[in-house]
């Protein structure tokens, strides 16, 4: 399997760890996650940091196919996370993944249009986590990237497919407000968005890349939009 690309990182080992069992992940499913070196965001409440400024990991896709073939019946599916899966070349691994009979999940930030639009035309994915960090006018801010409009395009693309996906904001109340949340609810609303919106507090491990804390500030639920059923999750 050629799973070499120069969109790749230039390492070989490209998976920072595997966890091995999970059953929150993928809804209704049993999977592990694959976990992928490298992003291009540096989101402040990402608490992800040693996989974000990773350069190699602990496995190549050979090692993660072998691994697989290993939990065949045992697990439903397989979670690409990071990091930034799409960020490598998942076209191949993907490939061998379905062989093996997996769903597959990806979670991303949307941001390398492109290949999740190959791997959507493929048939490769079967469910997508996308995640919506903050309205345009915060974007850039929070995640300290320019790449609003290539979300803006894997957003579109994922709205008017047939896959199952979800579209979720990760909360803390230093970098978003109720207004802000609402921007997100009214763009989803007007781009044609009507699945379920997720909401998820931010998680404090003591290590994230802004060096953020839980905040004092308020959160009111009761002051979102009611355009699309919210999940606090």
């Amino acid at each position: 399997m050629n799973t070499n690309s120069e969109n790749s990182l230039p390492y070989s080992k490209v998976i920072y760890d595997i966890t091995k069992f999970t059953h929150l992940d993928y809804p209704n499913h049993l999977a592990c996650i694959v976990w992928f070196n490298g992003c291009n965001m540096r989101c402040d409440f990402c608490y992800n940091k040693s996989i974000v400024f990773s350069k190699v990991g602990l496995y190549d896709f050979e090692d993660a196919l072998s691994f697989l073939k290993t939990r065949v019946n045992l697990l439903d599916a397989v979670v690409l996370s990071g990091g930034e899966a799409s960020s490598h070349e998942l076209v191949d691994f993907c490939k061998e993944i379905k062989q093996l009979g997996f769903l597959i999940k990806l979670d991303t930030n949307g941001t390398n249009h492109e290949t999740l639009k190959k791997l959507l035309e493929l048939r490769l994915l079967d469910y997508v986590a996308l995640d919506y960090k903050a309205p345009k006018e915060k974007f850039r801010q929070i995640t300290h990237s320019n790449r609003y409009e290539e979300f803006s395009k894997s957003l579109d693309l994922l709205i008017h497919s047939d896959i199952d996906y979800e579209v979720r904001t990760t909360l803390h109340n230093d970098l978003l407000n109720e207004d802000d949340v609402n921007a997100i609810i009214f763009d989803l609303s007007q781009r044609g968005y009507h699945r379920k919106y997720y909401i998820q507090k931010f998680l404090d491990t003591g290590s994230n890349i802004g060096n953020l804390t839980n905040s004092p500030k308020s959160f009111e639920p009761s002051k979102l939009l009611k355009n699309l059923e919210i999940v606090l999750r």
